[in-house]
Order: C-alpha cells, then sequence, then structure tokens
C-alpha cells in the first residue's frame, strides 16, 4: 500500500479543452477526492473581458482544482492570477504545451518554449500577484528546439523566476504540420527525457504526462517521477480513477461502485438541469464510465441519443442505467485490479 498524504500532483487529470469543465471536475469527483483536477485552459483575454463566472465557476467539491491560463502578457496573467486567487482555486497553471493554430496565433502555448525569458516574467509577476503556486506545464520541444540543452534552459529560466513545478507532455510538438490531435500521437514519446530531467534538477516537482493509460502505469512512474498526469484516459475509462484514493494516494478507503458514482453526480445534474444546462452537457463525460463492461453499448447509445432532446432529464440516466446489469454496476475492484483502456 503506498504511503498516505501524498501531494495532490502524485495524480492529477490534464486541462483538455472541451472537455475538463466544471461538469467533468464534479463527476470526477464521485470517483476520486485526492486527485488534482484542472480547468479547461482560460485565456487571459477571457477572463479580463468575458463571463467569469463561465470561465472560471466551480463548486467546492471541485478542490483541490487548478486553473489553467492561456497567454503570454505578464500584466494580464498577472491579474489572471489574482483573480484566479480570489476565486478560490488552489493553483494557477501556465499553458506552454498546447500547439493548436489559435495559441500560435496569440503567441502563447507552446510556442512560448522558444521564449523562456518571457515565460519567466510571466511567472515572476504571476508569482508577485498571488499566494497560490504557480506553475507551468510545457512539451520537451517544439519543432527543431528540440534538444535536451534547450529544455534544460528552459526549464533552468522558469525556475529561477521561482516556478518549482513542472508538468511534462514527454513529447515534442510540431507548430506547423499537425493538428492538435496529431501532436497528442504522431510525435514519439520519450519518458527517458522527462526522468533525465528529473534528476538534472532534483529541487524541482516534476510530473510527467503524455501516454499514461493506467493507475499501474502510474505507479510505475512514481518510481522516479513527483506526480503523473492523465489525460485522455481518463475520459475514455474514468473508472479507473475510482481507485486512485486507495492504490496512488493510500488511503484506506472502500472504492465506489460504478452506480455509486452516478447516484453521487445526480443530485448535481438536477441542480443544473434547473438552472437550464441540457442533460448531454454533463452526461458527456460520463458516457465511458463502463468502458469494457456489458451494457456499455446501451449506456452510451441511451444517453447520446436522448440525452440532447429538448427537456431530457434524469429519466434518460435511469433507462440507461437499466441496460446495464447489477453485477457491473455494484462490482469494487480489489486491490490491484488497476482499470485499463
Amino acid at each position: 500500500m503506498t504511503a498516505p498524504l501524498r501531494p495532490p500532483h502524485t495524480l492529477s487529470v490534464a486541462p483538455m479543452m472541451d472537455w475538463t469543465d466544471r461538469h467533468c471536475r464534479a463527476f470526477h469527483r464521485t470517483l476520486t477526492r485526492r486527485t488534482l483536477l484542472y480547468t479547461e485552459m482560460v485565456t487571459t483575454g477571457a477572463i479580463l473581458h468575458g463571463d467569469r463566472e463561465r470561465h472560471l465557476g466551480f463548486g467546492p467539491v471541485e478542490h483541490p482544482v487548478a486553473l489553467q491560463l492561456g497567454g503570454s502578457d505578464a500584466a494580464a496573467l498577472a491579474e489572471c492570477a489574482r483573480i484566479a486567487q480570489d476565486w478560490g482555486y488552489d493553483e494557477v497553471n501556465l499553458n506552454c504545451g498546447c500547439p493548436s493554430d489559435r495559441v500560435q496565433n496569440g503567441s502563447f502555448g507552446a510556442c512560448l518554449m522558444g521564449t523562456p525569458d518571457v515565460v519567466a516574467r510571466a511567472v515572476e509577476a504571476m508569482r508577485g500577484a498571488t499566494s497560490l503556486p504557480v506553475t507551468v506545464k510545457h512539451r520537451i520541444g517544439i519543432d527543431d528546439l528540440d534538444s535536451y540543452d534547450h529544455l534544460m534552459r528552459f526549464v533552468r529560466t522558469v525556475a529561477e523566476a521561482g516556478c518549482q513545478t513542472f508538468i511534462v507532455h514527454a513529447r515534442k510538438a510540431w507548430l506547423s504540420g499537425l493538428s492538435p490531435k496529431e501532436n497528442r500521437e504522431i510525435p514519439p514519446l520519450r519518458y527517458k527525457v522527462v526522468r533525465q530531467l528529473k534528476a538534472d534538477f532534483p529541487h524541482l516537482t516534476v510530473v510527467l504526462n503524455g501516454g499514461v493509460l493506467t493507475l499501474e502505469a502510474a505507479q510505475e512512474h512514481l518510481a522516479w517521477a513527483d506526480g503523473v498526469m492523465i489525460g485522455r484516459a481518463a475520459y475514455q475509462d474514468p473508472y479507473l480513477l475510482a481507485a486512485a484514493d486507495r492504490d496512488v494516494f493510500g488511503e484506506d478507503v472502500s472504492l465506489p461502485t460504478r452506480r455509486e458514482a452516478i447516484e453521487a453526480f445526480l443530485p448535481y445534474v438536477a441542480a443544473q438541469l434547473e438552472q437550464g444546462q441540457p442533460l448531454n452537457r454533463m452526461m458527456k463525460h460520463t458516457l465511458g464510465l463502463f468502458a469494457g463492461q456489458p451494457g456499455a453499448r446501451h449506456w452510451k447509445r441511451t444517453l447520446s441519443e436522448q440525452g440532447h432532446r429538448p427537456g431530457a432529464g434524469l429519466e434518460v440516466v435511469r433507462e440507461a442505467l437499466a441496460g446495464v446489469p447489477d453485477s457491473v454496476l455494484d462490482a469494487r475492484p480489489g486491490v490491484g485490479e488497476i482499470q485499463a483502456v
């Protein structure tokens, strides 16, 4: 059994655009209490000039929760870091890894790896505006700036500005020629680079991201990394998170069944329905809950076909549950039975 009281970064769910919204985080909290959750990337412009409740609102159950910012202007990032603290977030993270055209046009995201001094100034300004931890998520390189020496210079420069936690996606990014989806799949994973980074900067917190699909794999990386961030696996098979508090954080807890997770989520869903949120916007985060299990097809089909209809409510969820065998709904994984995608 893993020792208890491990820090939140030990396991986290990656910020993912169009996915890790407040509905997703509320659902994930029915499965794990300790795993650190992230918002989608929110640009500084959206926060400073947009609807803050829509972009920043979250519920108390979501803690620990971190806000990921997209931007490059130090003053704007500092103001957003201050706002993040006012809203009650537990961490502010700067995105230096997203390769989409949108972020490139705004001169932020992965392209910031080419300007470590800009990132350092931003981190320094953010740290001056908040007492929250300021962290950076980045790639191991971009385009032809993919040498280990460049990665070391980036980390050293940003660390000297006060950043202590680096979340490293173990792939480089091509800023032209590959789509964001291709950038998550085509550049090869190079875990050895991240492991060397931890060896060369032992005083820093280094969190590995990229291609980790199971808690068992996460635990293998935790032999050398300070933390592991899980991305797509957390929505393709969210039930893998159910064992996190016990198997990763070392807590003596009873794991939730899939039925218990849905039942725990329904009061949140009901409240959101009353506020006018459509059912499918919330339940899409549960579509993978029965991945690989009998009844999975019925669950997904019912929610997908009926959840978008005007007025769809909890009766749709009940109908979807009715097609899943009790043996699946009420099963609890034993010690070492880690879910896999």
